[in-house]
């Protein structure tokens, strides 16, 4: 299973969702970090992820390529993230087959409203469970 992990400016969530992902040491998921920067892209490499490239191009192209998308919410909205997430990136995101598991960070002017009191804890707790559900549900499907 090939999971992208999108983030821009420095990657801090995205690091997060990649030290989560290794964590499940499951050596059917393949972890690619897409950056909307280079400092993004690197600091999810140095999380753990298998593999990471940088930029529009790369995410647009990648996002037609893996199985689930994990990323904060505003990977599908153009012009957020100070301008860092393309109409093209938020395209490719948002059209893609993948599975898409969207953090729900209000930031960029994206109010999810019912969520004042989430935490991040919370969010990366939740992240991990849907996964782990996904294998399951993939390793059970495979074994019929």
């Amino acid at each position: 299973m090939r999971i992208a992990v999108i983030d821009g400016k420095g990657g801090g969530i995205g690091c997060q969702v990649v030290e989560r992902l290794k964590s499940l040491k499951n050596s059917d998921i393949e972890v690619i970090a897409l950056g909307t920067n280079s400092q993004a892209t690197s600091n999810m490499l140095k999380a753990g992820a298998d593999d990471g490239s940088t930029g529009e191009n790369a995410i647009a192209w990648m996002s037609s390529k893996v199985d689930i998308i994990i990323g904060p919410l505003a990977i599908i909205s153009a012009n957020s993230m100070m301008g860092e997430i393309s109409p093209k990136m938020s395209e490719a995101v948002a059209s893609s087959s993948a599975r898409k598991l969207l953090l729900p960070v209000s930031k960029c002017n994206i109010d999810v409203i019912g969520l004042d009191n989430l935490q991040f804890k919370t969010i990366f707790i939740e992240l991990t469970e849907t996964i782990k559900k996904i294998l399951k549900e993939q390793n059970h499907g495979f074994s019929n």
